[in-house]
């Protein structure tokens, strides 16, 4: 029991009390019930991984959403990680591809440009395959440094690059915003250029 609430303490978000009550429903619950909740985790850890082609999570080498015959190819949105793809999934108003950072840059955290899922993106608009690149990361100042970051890399290269509205506010992370907010930032994105000169002003 000691070694099952250590386990599950160990989660994010969960303390010692959650991890018991946790625990003893667990214990609660047929072996059947178990060995299922087990299994998946087994599944979750062996079988999920890193799209190549974007670097969102999938069972497969390139997720769905990649292989989509109905999204665009040519434009590309850059979040942190996947809960971002699914809160713009859940708007239901983007119908590009996505690059999926799996971080944001935070020297305080020791998380520099190289910790990022970049250069598959950059490799696609070296080859002409990209037309937009939207950014559409927390309005935090990792987020900001970051956005400025890709925007450097691919500014000499002849694409739009954009960024969503700040319907979400400064300081929000992308993940907390109702599904209208973001639908109408992803729709009314601006030229990176521009939200630059707004957020100096």
């Amino acid at each position: 029991m000691e070694k099952a609430v250590l386990e599950i303490s160990g989660l994010p978000g969960i303390g010692r009390k959650t991890a018991l009550r946790l625990a003893l429903h667990l214990l609660r619950q047929d072996t059947n019930t178990v060995e299922a909740l087990a299994e998946s985790l087994m599944d979750l850890k062996t079988r999920v991984k890193r799209c190549e082609s974007c670097g969102n999570l999938s069972d497969r080498q390139v997720c769905e959403i990649c292989e989509s015959p109905s999204r665009d190819q040519s434009i590309v949105c850059v979040v942190e990680d996947i809960r971002d793809v699914m809160a713009i999934e859940n708007t239901g108003q983007y119908k590009g591809v996505y690059q999926v950072l799996g971080a944001l840059i935070s020297p305080m955290d020791g998380i520099g440009p190289g910790e990022l899922n970049l250069q598959s993106l950059i490799h696609k608009v070296e080859q002409g395959k990209v037309k937009e690149v939207i950014l559409a990361l927390s309005g935090t100042m990792e987020g900001e440094t970051t956005g400025f970051y890709v925007y450097k890399k691919l500014k000499d290269h002849n694409l739009k690059i954009s960024s969503i509205a700040r319907g979400i506010a400064v300081g929000d992370q992308l993940e907390y915003a109702d599904e209208l907010t973001l639908a109408r930032s992803i729709q009314h994105r601006l030229p990176y250029e521009q939200s630059l000169q707004q957020n100096r002003s």
